[in-house]
This record gives structure tokens, sequence and C-alpha cells, in this order.
């Protein structure tokens, strides 16, 4: 069973235990461990493995089993930088609209709380009293500067909005927010959480992490299911059905694996073919084999 506090700072302590979402990932018990070490010491949790390891699936898993919501998910690309993750401003909007007014004859400016939408990573610094699943994922594509960028923010826990703290005079400001259709309120323009998140950082080996970067995570690696965990997926996702027809599936999976990359998802999907109503006479056998095609051959 899981426990979930709140110590006086209002910092979530949890506990993850085996439920049904953790079932469906068959995590070991060091990586229950190294899960929970993360949020005890409020500080992210780095993902590594294969494609379809279950990285992502991570974050979700946490969030039902300590029922904390929607988990907030932030794609990462190579021109992503960390204000897009904070907030969004449409200052041409804006202008438009100040413009527009000024043509129709209004003296008053556009609310300013208006144009300016939280990110996921912002949203996951509001102050709240439990804490929000931020789901960074493909860290390993940004560029150098973004992972230090956010250690300096989730260090502070708070960040400025900027263009609410140079217009003076304004104590509060409504703002958009990700994942929700009500706007929040923010005070003298500054955003800072009183619930720390959980942070799952996913990262697909593309690239090398600093050391300043590494030693302020917790990492976990998830390695590759053998032949049992496999099997404890399939039954996991698609029932005892799902076992009896796809063990040959299974076992042609685990040639494939030794001769090159190919994901736990794509082996769901097969079975799945194997045991959904017939495709138009199409040969199952060969679908299911294209379908596990190893993710590194070409053509």
């Amino acid at each position: 069973m899981v426990e979930l506090t709140l110590e006086e700072d209002r910092a979530a302590v949890a506990r993850l235990g085996r439920s049904e979402a953790e079932q469906r990932l068959l995590l070991s018990e060091p990586d229950l461990d190294l899960i929970n070490a993360a949020i005890l010491l409020r500080r992210p949790l780095l993902v590594t493995g294969k494609p379809g390891s279950g990285k992502s699936s991570l974050a979700y898993a946490i969030a039902r089993e300590l029922s904390l919501g929607p988990v907030l998910h932030w794609s990462i690309t190579s021109r992503t930088g960390v204000k897009e993750g904070l907030y969004g401003y449409d200052a041409l909007g804006r202008l438009e609209e100040t413009n527009l007014r000024r043509i129709m004859g209004a003296d008053t400016a556009p609310d300013l709380g208006e144009y300016i939408r939280l990110g996921p990573l912002g949203t996951a610094l509001l102050p709240q009293k439990h804490p929000r699943v931020l789901l960074i994922d493909e860290l390993d594509k940004s560029d150098l500067d973004l992972p230090n960028d956010l250690l300096h923010v989730f260090e502070n826990g708070e960040f400025e909005i900027e263009e609410v703290v140079r217009q003076r005079g304004t104590d509060s400001v409504e703002v958009g927010v990700t994942g929700q259709p009500t706007p929040v309120t923010v005070h003298g323009g500054l955003v800072r959480c009183n619930a720390f998140p959980i942070v799952v950082l996913t990262d697909n080996g593309e690239r090398d992490f600093s050391a300043a970067f590494l030693r302020r995570c917790v990492r976990l690696k998830l390695a590759d299911p053998d032949r049992d965990r496999l099997v404890g997926i399939v039954e996991a996702h698609l029932g005892e059905e799902g076992v009896r027809t796809g063990r040959t599936l299974i076992e042609d999976f685990l040639v494939k694996r030794r001769a090159g990359t190919v994901a736990t998802d794509q082996l769901l999907g097969a079975v799945y073919l194997a045991i959904a109503a017939k495709l138009g006479g199409t040969d199952r056998a060969e679908l299911a084999d294209r379908i596990m095609a190893p993710l590194d051959q070409v053509g």
C-alpha cells in the first residue's frame, strides 16, 4: 500500500508501492527504493533505458498511485529553452489588441495576464497542497544549457514572470495554466512552490550530462525485461488470453532483441493484433514480424 503524508513545510513524502499501476511496469524492489528516494529527497528522477522500457510510463504510474492528478508533460527538442517550460508571453497578440483599442477610441490597455500562460514546468511550481508530477521527456535531446538551467529552477523552487515584474504597480495578475481552463492568480510576478514537484526526466542515452547535473539527480536505469517479465507485462496489459496467444511472439521478440533494438510496446502491439478480429485476410505472422522489426535497422 502507498502512504502519502505531508510534513510541516507541506512538501510531499510518499511511499510508492506495488499497485496495479506498478505491476504493469513490473518494477523491482531496488527500482521502487530509488523512486521513493527521489521523492523523499526532492530530487529529479533521471530514468534511462531503451525505447519501450517504460520510462515515460513511470511518471503516469507515480501520479496514479499517489493520486496526484494529471501528469504535466513537457517534450524536449534541441531548441527548447527553460523559459518555454516556465511560461509563454504573447507580446505580439497584446500589441495588436492595444492598437485595435486605440483605433476604437479606448484608452485602456488589455490585461497583461490574458497574454501569459504557464508552461508545464511553471505549472508544476505553483503553490499547491500536494505536488504535481512533471514528466520532462527526452532530456538528452536538449542543448547544453537546459539541464543546468533546470537545476537552478528546481533548487530555488521559484521563478519570476519578467513581464509582470516590469509592470510596476501590479500586485496580482491572473494567468493561464497548462492543463486547466481556469486561470490562477500570481502575486508580484513571483511563482513559488510549497510542495516540490515529483520530476521524472527520461534519457535515451543520446548525450552525456555533466557531473554537476548527475549528482543532483537520482538515477534509475530500467533494464530490458527478461522472458518472465515480458510474460508479466503482456498479462498485465492483455490478460491471460494475451499470454496464451503471445507465447510464440514473446520468443520471437527475444530473438529479435538479440539482433537489434526492439521496444516492449512493439511486442504488445503484435500480441494485441494476434488476439483481435481478422484483419481482412492480412497474414498475421508477416504483420507481427513487420511490427516487431528492429528499430535500428533501416528499410
